[in-house]
């Protein structure tokens, strides 16, 4: 036991806030809960836009924490939803900024990329690149 509960919960707690903070720094915002929010949709849009063998392989290298938010209110029978433009991948995560639009989305967004990059295996972050469109992939450069 540690000083606040059980020490596999008290890391996986302490893993997310590495993530969301890690969001939050790239992103130059001092917003954990918009930093949140951003991670979760992105997680949310890419998750979707893969099959679902793909989604369950990218989800077991994520924590525990943000995996559970990555497979939040997810329906594998919807998936994939094959988004091809960068725009449109785009106007997938504004939805959850509807009122308090992102100021540079292709910034906010490769920010969460850039996170999953830092801690997803390369081989791994290589299959979700290929699942989407060269004009999708571009959001992964930033």
């Amino acid at each position: 036991m540690s000083a606040l509960g059980l020490k596999i919960i008290d890391e996986a707690v302490q893993t997310a806030n590495i993530w969301v903070n890690e969001v939050n720094e790239r992103t130059g915002w001092e917003d954990k809960e918009r930093a949140y929010r951003l991670l979760r949709a992105v997680l949310h849009a890419v998750r979707d836009n893969l099959t679902p063998d793909e989604a369950a392989d990218l989800g077991d290298q994520l924590p525990t924490l943000i995996r559970g938010i990555y497979y939040e209110a997810w329906n594998p029978s919807k998936t994939p939803k094959r988004i091809r433009k960068k725009d449109a991948f785009i106007e997938e995560v504004q939805k959850a900024f509807r009122t308090d639009p992102l100021g540079d989305p292709e910034i906010a967004i490769g920010a969460v990329l850039d996170v999953l990059d830092a801690h997803v295996s390369p081989g791994e972050m290589a299959d979700v690149r290929g699942a989407f469109t060269k004009d999708v992939r571009e959001l992964f450069a930033y």
